[in-house]
């Protein structure tokens, strides 16, 4: 997907090993109901996988709805039968599920003639176990919800004890932040061993107040935000905890986060228990999580055996999900470019092609900055271009094609200045895609490729395009006047504000039922025109080589949960 800018964690270390093609068992049953609209125009599926489709007319009538949907849906069977680590449908970076559609789609590959090969890489995965809880006990039972009233921090334990705040604590809140609670040893002096610390946001890295409640005997931490404009809500940004120096850690006591009101609330319930010298408010906190720095990813290569491979066209999309199963975000992607693929196998084109599903985009894009860092300079200077497909099938969707000149998809503003010779070559696919979606009546919006795997390689000096249609939150009246549909969700609970289901954790919800077949289809089919005309591009010789030479180091653009406060 494309992700929403948050604070950056820490670097991490991503380990080489050998390419190795995995050996791995999943179904490939279809999941949930296969539309029916184009399932008998033009030639069968069969017919299209086995003739040359070596005109743009063929190659498009042959991307069709129900053949999109199957692999979507094989994507989703493969999710049900490999569970996370937190019990639910899963294709997460490290986990089996990813693991499984790696080994489905590099069988497809194969099948269809091209040549596999299974990159490897490690990262520092995460991931709960189970479902945290966290209620109050005692004087009001309540049981809070996950996501809308609270979030797990990654940790480890049960807390059932009463509650007692840090000092530091700023109440009012001032309008700008101001608080340090939690931050030194000293705001835990008169602290009991054995109570749940209460902390305010502020100040320092998340990990840092949760080392000093350690330190003090504390038995679980619960952090509330602020309470300034725009930080009452629960945290979105602390599930990773980091140290003072930005190192994470996985916390040994349970660590939760709250949204203003419950942690005041919660506060208010301490000051007149100590003033009555009655007993004080009782939490339950209940969070399991696991951390391995070494944990195992891969990139999926599957090379034509045509065209020249001076000029790589590389047509990717990433493989893996974000808090379950990963529909929409990016099954929709990985299935347009496979379809593409199959579809394509025997086309002799000018052009080499090298389709890859990266694993770890979600993550800080880890899979295409391994595997664009790893290349020599001989190997990138035969890059000539690069189109990428990050969801492809929002129900309440924009047309995006990715340019480097375009707007922050969450913004909607310039953010990021690319090396100057990606800009003018980059528009070539983007136009070719504009041409597609204007002839069958569709606006469209120029989006940077800010979050997406394109990035890597327009930071590395190759031109990129590619499209996106959106999700999370929210469609805007100018969307709405250029395509329809509603203001909020792109795509989960639509006609709410709610964030959708993409990028909410605990909520399990980006499966089938996310995706829209026509947009799908539509937008893999301007795709596929953009593969095609790239594929027959007539690369001048000297170019390529003009444009590496303004490349730029890679910068990590995206990573999930910093744990600082900033």
């Amino acid at each position: 997907m494309i992700r929403r800018p948050r604070g950056l964690s820490r670097l991490y270390t991503i380990g080489v090993a050998a390419a190795t093609v995995v050996a791995i068992t999943t179904t490939t049953a279809g999941a949930g109901p296969t539309p029916s609209s184009q399932a008998n125009r033009g030639p069968s599926e069969s017919a299209c996988r086995n003739r040359n489709n070596n005109s743009l007319d063929k190659l498009l009538e042959c991307i069709r709805t129900p053949d999109l949907w199957q692999q979507l849906s094989t994507f989703q069977a493969i999710a049900d039968a490999n569970p996370g680590a937190d019990g639910h449908p899963s294709r997460n970076s490290g986990e089996p599920g990813y693991k499984a559609n790696v080994h489905y789609i590099a069988n497809q590959m194969r099948a269809a003639g091209y040549t596999v090969t299974v990159q490897p890489y490690t990262f520092f995965y995460s991931s709960y176990v189970g479902t945290p809880t966290f209620s109050e006990v005692s004087p009001t039972a309540h049981d809070f919800a996950l996501v809308h009233e609270w979030q797990p921090g990654f940790s480890n334990g049960t807390a059932n004890a009463a509650v007692q705040p840090a000092g530091g604590i700023i109440l009012p809140p001032t309008p700008t932040p101001s608080s340090s609670s939690g931050c030194q040893a000293a705001d835990f002096a008169d602290f009991t061993p054995g109570r749940v610390a209460l902390v305010q946001r502020g100040g320092c890295n998340f990990g840092v107040k949760v080392l000093n409640a350690e330190a003090a005997g504390a038995s679980g931490v619960v952090i509330f935000n602020e309470g300034n404009p725009g930080r009452t809500g629960v945290p979105q940004s602390g599930s990773s905890l980091a140290d003072a120096n930005g190192n994470r850690i996985n916390a040994t006591i349970p660590v939760g986060f709250t949204d203003f009101a419950a942690g005041t609330g919660l506060l208010d319930q301490y000051n007149a228990a100590t003033a009555a010298h009655t007993a004080l408010p009782t939490v339950n906190l209940n969070v399991a999580s696991i951390t391995d720095p070494n944990r195992v990813d891969y990139n999926l290569i599957a090379d034509s055996p045509f065209g020249d491979p001076n000029h790589t066209v590389v047509v990717d999309g990433h493989l893996d999900a974000i808090f379950g199963a990963g529909m929409l975000d990016n099954g929709s992607g990985s299935a347009t470019i496979l379809d593409i693929a199959q579809m394509m196998r025997k086309v002799n084109t000018t052009n080499h092609l090298r389709f890859i599903w990266f694993g770890g985009e979600e993550l800080g894009l880890l899979g295409s900055q391994f595997y664009v860092n790893n290349l020599s300079p001989t190997e990138l200077g035969k890059i000539s271009y690069d189109l990428d497909a990050d969801v492809t099938a929002t129900p309440n969707y924009i047309v995006g094609v990715l340019d480097p000149a375009g707007v922050n998809f969450f913004t909607r503003t310039v953010t990021t200045q690319f090396p100057p010779a990606v800009y003018q070559p980059s528009q070539i696919a983007r136009d070719q895609g504009i041409d597609y979606f204007s002839s069958i009546g569709k606006n469209h919006e120029l989006i940077s490729p800010d979050g997406t795997d394109a990035f890597t390689f327009n930071m590395a000096g190759v031109p990129a395009s590619g499209v996106l249609t959106g999700q999370d939150c929210c469609k805007t009246q100018g969307d709405v006047d250029l395509f329809g549909g509603e203001l909020g969700n792109f795509e989960g609970n639509l006609g709410t504000t709610d964030g959708g289901c993409v990028d909410n954790p605990f909520r399990w919800c980006d499966n089938l039922s996310n995706n829209n077949p026509a947009v799908f289809t539509f937008m893999s089919k301007g795709f596929a025109q953009m593969v095609f005309d790239m594929a027959f591009h007539p690369f001048g010789s000297g170019a390529q080589s003009a444009v590496h030479a303004n490349a730029r180091p890679l910068v990590h653009a995206k990573a999930r949960g910093g744990g600082s406060d900033s």
